[in-house]
Parts: C-alpha cells; sequence; structure tokens
C-alpha cells in the first residue's frame, strides 16, 4: 500500500483519492510534530473505502502515547472492516489499550483520545472520547463534538466562559480517554448527521485548538480559492505561528 510519507501515521493515498473523487468528496490532512515536542503522539487514517475518517492524540509519552493511538486507530480500522458499528469499534479499542497497558513492565499509564467519523452513503456517525474535536462548517463553524475535560465542565456549569477556558491553567485536563477508563465509565460520545453540498469537516487534535481560536478557524475554512489541502496547511501554519506547543494534526473533507 502506498504512503504519502512512509510512515504508519498517514493515511492509504491511493484507495482514498481513486474513491474519493468518484463520491466528489475533496479532502486535505496533515500531521506536525510541533515545535516543542520530540514525538509526534498523533496518528490518523481517511479511507474512502471503508468510510471511516479519525484523528487520535496519545498520551503517556514516547513508547506509551504513540502505541495507544496507533492501536486505537488500528483497531477501528479493523472493527469498521469487519462491520461492526462506531461505537463498538471504538469501545473495542478502549479494550485493546487497557489489555496492552496491563501486559507493559513500564509504570507509566497509556491513553488516547480519539474523533472518528464513518461515512454510509451521505449520514454520517461521529464519535469521540477526550478534547480532539470535530467541526461542521457549513457557512459558519460548528463544533460537533463536545470535550471531555475540566474546563468543558466548569462553562457546563456556568463558572466560566469559553474565553476563559482558553487560558486556564488545568485547560489542558481531560476526563475521559481510551485506555485509562474502564469499560462501565467509558463515555464514548455519538451523533449522526447528513452531509450537504458545500459542507465541511474537520477533525483534529488539540494541537491546532490549543492555538488556533474558532473565529481563525473560520476564516481559513471560508476560502473559496483555498484547496482542502492548501486550508489543512494554512491551519497548521497559523498553530505553528501561535506557538505550536503541541503535536497539530488536521483532517479536513469538503463535500463537493
Amino acid at each position: 500500500m502506498e504512503y504519502e510519507d512512509g510512515s504508519d501515521k498517514c493515511i492509504p493515498i491511493r484507495q482514498a483519492r481513486s474513491k474519493l473523487k468518484e463520491n466528489m468528496i475533496e479532502f486535505g490532512h496533515g500531521p506536525h510534530i510541533g515545535l516543542r515536542r520530540e514525538h509526534n503522539e498523533d496518528t490518523y487514517y481517511a479511507d474512502a473505502d471503508i468510510g471511516l475518517w479519525l484523528v487520535t492524540d496519545g498520551m503517556g509519552g514516547h513508547a506509551h502515547g504513540e502505541v495507544a493511538s496507533a492501536l486505537a486507530r488500528d483497531t477501528v480500522v479493523r472493527e469498521i472492516a469487519a462491520g461492526r458499528d462506531l461505537l463498538r469499534a471504538v469501545q473495542c479499542a478502549n479494550a485493546d489499550i487497557l489489555q496492552v497497558s496491563t501486559r507493559r513492565a513500564e509504570a507509566l499509564p497509556m491513553g488516547t483520545t480519539i474523533v472518528a467519523l464513518h461515512v454510509i452513503g451521505s449520514e454520517y456517525e461521529a464519535c469521540w472520547v477526550g478534547d480532539s474535536r470535530i467541526y461542521v462548517w457549513n457557512g459558519e463553524l460548528k463544533q460537533i463534538s463536545q470535550d471531555h475535560s475540566y474546563v468543558q465542565e466548569l462553562i457546563r456549569q456556568g463558572a466560566i466562559t469559553p474565553e476563559q477556558a482558553r487560558t486556564h491553567p488545568h485547560r489542558n485536563v481531560i476526563t475521559q480517554a481510551l485506555g485509562v477508563t474502564d469499560a462501565q465509565s467509558l463515555r464514548v460520545e455519538t451523533l449522526r448527521g447528513t452531509l450537504a453540498p458545500g459542507m465541511q469537516v474537520l477533525l483534529c487534535s488539540d494541537g491546532l485548538t490549543e492555538e488556533v481560536n474558532d473565529k481563525q478557524i473560520s476564516a481559513i475554512l471560508a476560502r473559496e480559492d483555498l484547496s482542502a489541502q492548501e486550508c489543512v496547511d494554512h491551519l497548521i501554519l497559523a498553530a505553528l505561528d501561535d506557538g505550536g506547543s503541541d503535536n497539530v494534526t488536521a483532517l479536513l473533507m469538503r463535500i463537493r
């Protein structure tokens, strides 16, 4: 299988391009290690043949977060290809990471966030755990996922505003993740919707949203002079320009 950069972090380009052209879906994708990290713990995947799009953001340091994010990706791909629904696939990923973690001698736990989209025809199912995000742009930007994070709980309670959350000292504390939450406590959020011409769907790790606010994201996605790949490139550059404090991954679908 052909990969864009020879790594296992990229999508199967040949499969996706041929099918996407047929379905009139354009997409852009890109990972970046950021400016302050030595390793990339993000992974992503897109395969139009099985209609699967996902981004994972690992936690636990090198050889832990990377393992968790890659394992989550591989498990979800395997389960979707076998005909499972997306919710079940994400639950299986959690179980697989927990199982692998218990077999490792190191004391450090490992976990990962995930955002995933399963597309069948014009319908989609979205799932997420953690603070990676899914946005829909259809003339205006809307975040359809909801962060599993400490500051999101504070926002929900009315204790702080979304603007205050961006600079809160505990803004990076998440309350749910694959591999660190047992099956009984895990909250896999799901949402169903319909894709329509002109719509754009953005999946990204928090390395993007930590640095780039919704207004900036919306301004880039609104540019009709940019291709989907150019939009992704601009998003990543914006994150780097604003500090690049974390790994950055963005995957953009544009419905023609």
